[in-house]
């Protein structure tokens, strides 16, 4: 069921997006989602703010590595853990017994035997500076702020509005429902992404 919705939305939402994106329409893409369908999609110049869980971060030496390497390493560390009956969570982790995790050998960091963690920003955690200044260049050098599909109540993102607010760029923001962002918007569009798009791409593509 996930993967089937996460199709739906590639082949729409996010085409589009890269669609724009590839027509110069769109300077640059900020998502707060982790599972890099826009790059699937095609897009190309993305800031990923709360990061990816394609990729796996130490917290010492602060290098990556993708998931897919640190998986061959974890099951060459545990060959005979079985997993495949296990219940999958609403968060895609698998729900384990007390005596399948009780030899469990976890994968240190390649580089410095450090902790290794998915290298996405967790509910209390702060987004990196240099990661909100390239957004930030986004925004500042774009024509207009095309908000789609956030409620903003993040301030992540709601901050983006912020800047553009300030700086007098226009804000469009398509939402079903209110967002955080609606007092500053110049356009708001209570309308589903998959028929707002579309007609957008077209219409600025092939005006």
């Amino acid at each position: 069921m996930r993967r089937e919705r996460a199709g739906k939305w590639r082949g729409s939402a996010s085409t589009e997006r890269a669609r724009m994106e590839a027509a110069g329409l769109v300077t640059g893409l900020v998502t707060q989602n982790v599972d890099r369908l826009h790059h699937a999609a095609g897009s190309r110049r993305v800031v990923e703010l709360h990061g990816a869980l394609a990729e796996v971060r130490c917290l010492d030496c602060e290098s990556f590595e993708s998931r897919d390497a640190l998986q061959l390493r974890l099951r060459a560390l545990n060959p005979d853990l079985d997993v495949e009956d296990a219940a999958l969570r609403p968060d895609g982790d698998a729900e384990l017994y007390s005596q399948q995790i009780a030899d469990f050998r976890v994968a240190a960091c390649v580089g410095c035997g450090g902790v290794l963690m998915p290298n996405v920003v967790f509910f209390g955690g702060n987004v990196a500076r240099p990661i909100v200044e390239e957004a930030m260049g986004y925004v500042d050098g774009s024509g207009a702020l095309l908000v789609l599909g956030s409620s903003l109540t993040v301030f992540s993102g709601y901050r983006f509005v912020l800047r553009a607010a300030e700086r007098g760029i226009p804000v469009v923001i398509v939402n079903r429902g209110e967002t955080r962002g609606d007092p500053h918007a110049t356009l708001k569009l209570e309308a589903p992404l998959s028929d707002v798009l579309p007609r957008l791409a077209d219409a600025l593509a092939f005006e």
